[in-house]
């Protein structure tokens, strides 16, 4: 291991032992998007892979997404606080937008839920989404990918999203989308994009009655008329006494425990590989592995146990380079470009 690499290394070993307080400088060292940066996060991140854990990370991974203003924040407060109240550890990696015109974020979702801040079993992490669309930041797969070898349930709460808008679910076991009763927001989904993403769907502000009812109704209907497959639709109020966040938490892991968790996080691996490539290299590099198809193929026969660094790897090192034209140029040769031919030369 070289000697750059030898702090990530440590940092990793240490996650894998469920030591927490290592968690806040993994972070920092994911988000050092440096080549000695991207280095230690690589031998960080192998430690942490399921090769070395000897299977999946333990953590159940959240997703929580849905329009701006619909509540995100407010509701996982007293989800954090429901988790917490059952033993579990939490991580919260919250992804604020970013200004278009000075490129900052406020990074406000820290202050924004409500937490003991002396309590070490959880950890709050805000991250500016910079210029990327889909409602994660550059750094989420990766920040979730080294907690969830630490902390029981790591949630990552996506920046307002839209249609089409859905990296998360390439990310979570399970995606929990929000939606404001009388928003119009059912109407929205309807278009699909962000309705085929959802695993539990939730109304906030139950309080309201028949409005919320009347949008839980909405949204069970919009999902079976676009075909989806039969998803949970909990009504949830965080005003004080808070109504509906113990079914949902029921919920989120009801769900976790239906669905194939090797299977769903090998998948997610090998589409944040090919999303990775294409990020790195370009089109022309999935082009060069013969389209979509072949890289999937070629993915599905590499060890499920490999990360994603590696499967990146292997797909550079099998796409082929451009081949080069073997003809010397004139200045290669040695000699002048020639000059361009007369008409008497193309006549003779």
């Amino acid at each position: 291991m070289p000697a750059v690499a030898a702090e990530g290394q440590q940092l990793g070993k240490r996650l894998r032992e469920r030591e927490r307080g290592a968690a806040p400088a993994a972070l920092n060292l994911i988000e050092d998007r440096s080549a000695k940066g991207r280095e230690q996060a690589t031998a960080l991140l192998r430690e942490v892979s399921p090769a070395a854990l000897g299977g999946e990370a333990p953590a159940h991974l959240i997703g929580l997404t849905g329009p701006p203003g619909a509540g995100k924040s407010t509701l996982l407060s007293a989800l954090v606080q429901e988790w917490r109240e059952r033993g579990q550890t939490v991580a919260v990696l919250a992804v604020d937008p970013s200004s278009r015109r000075s490129g900052g974020s406020l990074l406000g979702d820290r202050a924004r839920i409500e937490h003991d801040p002396r309590d070490d079993g959880i950890l709050i992490r805000s991250t500016a989404a910079g210029g990327r669309l889909g409602g994660l930041a550059a750094p989420t797969r990766e920040a979730a990918q080294a907690l969830a070898a630490a902390f029981d349930v790591v949630v990552i709460e996506t920046v307002g999203v839209g249609q089409s808008e859905t990296d998360v679910e390439e990310v979570c076991d399970t995606i929990a989308v929000v939606v404001q009763p009388g928003s119009g927001d059912t109407l929205q989904f309807l278009k699909a994009g962000i309705m085929e993403v959802p695993d539990v769907l939730v109304v906030t502000k139950a309080d309201l009655g028949d409005v919320a009812l009347r949008s839980r109704r909405d949204l069970s209907q919009a999902a079976r008329a676009l075909g989806s497959r039969e998803i949970p639709v909990v009504a949830v109020s965080s005003v004080p006494p808070p109504s509906g966040i113990a079914e949902l938490a029921d919920a989120l892991a009801a769900h976790r425990e239906e669905i194939d968790l090797s299977a769903r996080r090998l998948r997610s691996r090998r589409m944040t590989a090919l999303r990775e490539l294409v990020a790195e290299h370009g089109e022309s590099a999935l082009r060069a592995l013969g389209g979509r198809r072949e890289a999937e193929r070629l993915l599905a026969s590499l060890d499920p146990a490999l990360d994603v660094a590696q499967l990146v790897g292997t797909l550079s090192e099998r796409a082929p380079r451009p081949s080069r034209d073997p003809r010397p140029t004139a200045g290669e040769a040695g000699g002048s470009p020639s000059a361009p031919p007369t008409s008497e030369d193309a006549a003779s």
